[in-house]
């Protein structure tokens, strides 16, 4: 069974017993966190879509580690000819979850 969630303004596929990296989320290791906005999910076969979401479906995780951090991304702008260069770096700080269950 497999859930797509909508954490942090972004759209996750889910399954239980697996982990996921989510946007920070506020909380501490050992926490219990809970996603509402379920927009489908998969139950062997029987597919049920939400408008918008699925009423009555909730998937339940813990928070395994407060925050890890993602690659580093560079950021590099140039003019040509102008003599303009900006070099900058950015790395994500994600939260470590267990999905518990679904439904």
């Amino acid at each position: 069974m497999y859930a797509i969630v909508e954490i942090a303004g972004r759209q996750t596929k889910v399954e239980s017993g697996k982990f996921i990296y989510a946007n920070k989320l506020s909380g501490k290791e050992g926490d219990a966190v809970e996603f509402a906005n379920v927009l489908l999910t998969d139950d062997n076969g029987s597919i049920t879509l939400g408008a918008p979401f699925v009423s009555g479906v909730k998937v339940v995780g813990k928070i395994m580690t407060e925050t890890v951090k993602g690659d580093k991304v560079i950021v590099f702008k140039k003019k040509r000819r102008k003599g303009y260069k900006k070099k900058n770096g950015h790395r994500q700080q994600f939260t470590k979850v267990l999905i518990e269950s679904i439904g």
